[in-house]
């Protein structure tokens, strides 16, 4: 399928390369028992959303400490279900583990319900109900700015406050899919005062629909945009510390969402899986996310980039809002209707 990335790597890129014993035994996360039956599965596939540059080195970590190979296939989110979705109807199982943010998306049927060990250790949220997804960085939503172009005394202080802002009529971005965001505010305001809120957002605001929140963080970043409605903090830190001048305000609500992990109920290399799900929830995993690419853990006790992000987000009211696929078609169907059709 197009716009699939799939690279291979292991310990040391060489791909017989066996870990010293002292890695394994510095390694929290390895599960003794699977250890050994992982290593001869020999490989492990990893399909997920997170880009090349933050991907790689993190499952490197996995690979030296292992000796497994991992296959890594990157690709956004919709197609990666699409994918697995089709490999299901044709009876092909190429992928072990689902890294990205909608693996509560995938069939109960295709996913296996497990627990990882160091599941204890994350947020209550962050565990799935029925084991079959945990969360290993959390996403939070807040509108960024570009900070050469407004200044912080003007920002608005509440969304009522934004959506009254003319002057930024179709100045304003909106990624074209924050339909979860959209619910949490429907949930916070309710439904009759969150509508009237999200059709003042359309015809005072007239947002520009953009493709891509990576992409949204940078237009805001270059200035092409001095303002978006809503993004994912941690891009607007991540550009931040690079030097751009951007960053986000944070406004009741913010939305919480995670990456998550998932594994395939019929993995080729069940063992070698779920070592990888035990590796993404440990504190090396997330403290190695959170140092290089901004990840915020979901682990308390793994300390975020910036240090204050926690704090920022915590003086707001947070909602962790989670959609079924059939309430996500229903939301989107909504959100196109309210920013869209004008």
């Amino acid at each position: 399928m197009h716009g699939f990335r799939r690279l291979m790597f292991a310990a040391g890129a060489v791909l017989a390369a066996a870990p010293a014993p002292a890695q394994n035994a510095a390694a929290s996360w390895i599960i003794p028992e699977l250890l050994a039956a992982a290593k001869s599965e020999g490989e492990v596939t990893v399909y997920s959303s997170t880009n090349e540059q933050e991907g790689l080195p993190l499952w490197k970590l996995y690979s030296d400490a292992t000796g497994v190979r991992v296959n890594y296939v990157r690709n956004a989110e919709s197609p990666m279900l699409a994918k697995i979705a089709l490999e299901a109807r044709t009876g092909q199982q190429s992928w072990d583990v689902h890294n990205a943010g909608s693996v509560h998306h995938i069939p109960p049927t295709l996913a296996l319900a497990w627990e990882p060990p160091l599941a204890k250790d994350i947020m209550p949220e962050a565990r799935g109900p029925d084991k079959r997804w945990h969360g290993v960085y959390a996403g939070y939503n807040a509108p960024q700015y570009n900070t050469n172009l407004v200044k912080k005394e003007d920002l608005p202080k509440s969304y009522e406050d934004f959506a009254a802002q003319k002057q930024w009529s179709g100045k304003v971005a909106l990624e074209g899919t924050d339909r979860e965001w959209m619910e949490a505010l429907l949930l916070h305001f309710g439904r009759d005062k969150g509508r009237k809120l999200l059709g003042d957002f359309a015809r005072n605001l007239n947002p520009v629909i953009v493709d891509g929140h990576f992409a949204m963080g940078r237009q805001i970043s270059a200035g092409e945009y001095p303002i978006a409605l809503v993004n994912y903090t941690m891009l607007a830190t991540n550009l931040k510390q690079q030097g751009a001048p951007t960053d986000y305000f944070p406004l009741d609500p913010v939305h919480l969402w995670f990456g998550m992990v998932g594994l395939n109920a019929k993995a080729p290399h069940p063992n070698a899986a779920k070592l990888a799900a035990n590796f993404l929830l440990s504190r090396e995993a997330q403290e190695h996310s959170s140092r290089n690419g901004g990840r915020i853990p979901t682990r308390l006790d793994v300390e975020s980039n910036p240090k204050d992000v926690r704090q920022r987000l915590a003086e707001k009211k947070i909602i962790f809002l989670q959609q079924t696929p059939d309430e996500t078609k229903a939301s989107q169907k909504m959100f196109d209707e309210i920013f869209r059709a004008r």
